[in-house]
């Protein structure tokens, strides 16, 4: 797959081609500009999947209105910014700043009078270090392909021309129905092109729901996510589905002192007593149940973890979480808010100049398209042999494989696999198992001999079919390490250790 470098080489050389068309020359601007930004990730799905929740629990922070009102009727771009700040795009051309409020608790964005169909876009920006190396979008509800889907999100995931206004997307599942599988079938043409989705993630929504709060609820989402990952990967829809309780996760990244005491407060409650309080959200706020703890304090328990968060708490502090941090550590790795912040780390974060390289190359094919000209024709057809070199696909949708557990391997080999192909980072030491301070040569002859292992494996006369096939990716994503250091002298190892592999050409033989 292209990295920047190769895909600002495009760019100047189809602002040669297209020298005579202002329109594309604007285009192209935009699109340079778009790879020196941070990745875009959208968080998509249908109507109260939960998106601005996970939103805010990615981020770590209350920075997204989680209330139906206007503003989650707009697409909203959250940025990496000094100061907090919200600026409202309007289809007048104006830009007008938004003030934003807390009433209740709650954050707003005061619209005045304006109304979300007046609204093109929110531009948020936030101080927030997950902000800083992405850029997340949050969108619309979805609830029908044909008339409920809002004609914003439209325009940035799917839009006519194939020319996403993302790089990825984390899409939000409550069940499994063919309005999902419509979207995400559109979503991965346009961000994938010919190529299929490089980048779309599938996260079984507010998880804990699907157990009615018991504690065994994130088994049964586990459960769903596989039968969900099942099915979607056989039709190539998205790299991995994860289940996710996003009120648990937001609730323990912002989890509060006197939260904490109160939780530990319940957690002395005898058990009979507990039980009989969490029947239901109603019962526990009433004011003649638990009376130690205040009904005001209940409620805002109530509301910001739910039924089953209380009782992951409850439990997790009856065995030994003994202060608000260890507890929020504990809280935030059984939301399942850790696995989706890995996976994204691999597969968007490290990835993200593959991210932005394919969709400024899938922009260029489309200006090109346009134009008659034989230099014209000339750069697209090395844009689209560019395009063609899907190997960081091919990556991506191995490790769903992996994870939904479809791999007849032995373990270990399953461990170094996923190590090779980028499963712990996509540095070539990582991908190698080596100390980040490796020379050159040994980075290079440890490639050659994965590659040649990884070979004589695919070759074993037994091996199924899928099991011969991500074989031969390991193949190709050693072979991409030794074509990059090889390209390069060993006084350059530095870089190599920082640039991912995207699969060379570079061929190994024995």
């Amino acid at each position: 797959m292209a990295g920047v470098d190769r895909a600002r080489t495009l760019l100047d050389a189809a602002r040669t081609a297209l020298a005579d068309d202002p329109h594309a020359r604007a285009d192209l601007d935009l699109c340079e500009h778009r790879l020196y930004q941070p990745v875009r990730v959208a968080l998509a799905g249908s109507l109260k999947a939960g998106k601005s929740t996970l939103l805010n629990a990615l981020v770590g922070q209350d920075i997204a209105p989680t209330d139906a009102t206007e503003c989650t009727r707009v697409v909203t771009w959250y940025r990496n910014g000094q100061s907090p700040s919200v600026t409202a795009h309007v289809d007048d051309g104006r830009a007008v700043p938004i003030p934003v409020t807390r009433i209740g608790g709650r954050l707003g964005f005061d619209f005045g009078r304006l109304t979300a169909d007046r609204v093109d876009r929110l531009d948020v920006e936030w101080p927030a270090r997950a902000l800083h190396s992405t850029t997340i979008v949050d969108t619309p509800g979805t609830a029908s392909l044909s008339t409920e889907l809002s004609a914003s999100t439209i325009r940035l995931l799917t839009p006519e021309d194939g020319q996403s206004g993302v790089d990825a997307v984390v899409y939000l599942l409550r069940s499994l129905t063919a309005t999902d599988t419509a979207m995400l079938r559109r979503i991965g043409t346009a961000i994938g092109g010919s190529s299929g989705p490089l980048g779309v993630i599938g996260v079984v929504s507010r998880a804990d729901e699907l157990g009615a709060g018991r504690m065994d609820a994130m088994i049964s989402a586990h459960q769903i996510a596989g039968r969900f990952a099942g099915e979607l990967e056989r039709t190539g829809l998205c790299q991995a589905v994860v289940p996710v309780a996003g009120l648990l996760a937001l609730g323990a990244r912002t989890l509060r002192e006197v939260e904490f005491r109160a939780l530990a407060q319940l957690a002395a409650t005898p058990g009979p007593d507990l039980e009989s309080a969490l029947l239901s959200m109603d019962r526990f706020t009433r004011p003649d149940i638990l009376p130690a703890i205040s009904v005001d304090l209940r409620r805002s328990l109530a509301e910001r973890f739910g039924a089953f968060g209380i009782r992951m708490a409850v439990t997790l502090i009856r065995f030994g979480a003994t202060s608000s941090s260890a507890l929020a550590t504990e809280l935030v790795e059984r939301s399942g808010l850790s696995e989706l912040g890995a996976i994204i780390d691999t597969q968007f974060a490290q990835r993200a100049d593959q991210l932005k390289s394919h969709s400024a190359l899938v922009t260029l094919d489309h200006l090109l398209s346009g134009s008659s000209s034989a230099s014209a024709r000339e750069v697209r057809a090395a844009v689209r042999r560019e395009l063609a070199d899907v190997h960081g696909f091919r990556e991506l949708r191995l490790l769903s494989t992996i994870r939904a557990g479809g791999l007849d391997l032995p373990a270990d080999q399953i461990g170094e696999l996923t190590r090779l192909i980028g499963g712990s980072g996509i540095d070539p030491t990582t991908r190698l198992g080596l100390p980040t301070d490796t020379d050159a040569h040994r980075i290079r002859d440890a490639a050659v001999d994965a590659a040649r292992a990884w070979r004589a494996r695919a070759a074993h006369p037994l091996l199924s079919p899928t099991a011969a096939s991500a074989c031969q990716v390991a193949v190709r994503s050693a072979e991409g390490i030794v074509a990059m250091i090889g390209a390069g002298s060993p006084a350059q190892t530095g870089g190599a250790h920082q640039r991912g592999v995207s699969g060379g050409s570079h061929r190994l033989n024995g």
